[in-house]
C-alpha cells in the first residue's frame, strides 16, 4: 500500500518510494538522507501534528508536515 509520509501513524514503517517538491525543498530532503529506497519509522508526532518525528538510516529526523507529504511511501507490514 502507499501513502504519504505525512498520512503515517505513530510506529509505522514503509520504505521511501519517491519524494516530490520544487526546488530547495526537494534539495533539502536529500541532503537530509530521505531519498528513494531508505527505510523510515514515525517514531513521534507533535501535539497538533505538526512536526513530525522519523527515524532514517540509524538517526532521528524532524520534518514539517508539509514537507512529509512530499515523500511518497510503500507501507512495510
Amino acid at each position: 500500500m502507499t501513502k504519504q509520509l505525512s498520512d503515517f501513524k505513530i510506529g509505522e514503517r514503509g520504505i521511501i518510494k519517491a519524494v516530490a517538491g520544487e526546488g530547495k525543498v526537494r534539495r533539502r530532503l536529500f541532503d537530509m538522507g530521505v531519498t528513494p529506497g531508505a527505510a523510515v519509522l514515525l517514531r513521534k508526532l507533535a501535539p497538533l501534528g505538526d512536526p513530525l518525528e522519523i527515524t532514517i538510516r540509524g538517526y532521528e529526523l524532524t520534518l514539517r508536515k508539509s514537507e512529509a507529504a512530499c515523500v511518497t511511501m510503500e507501507v512495510s507490514e
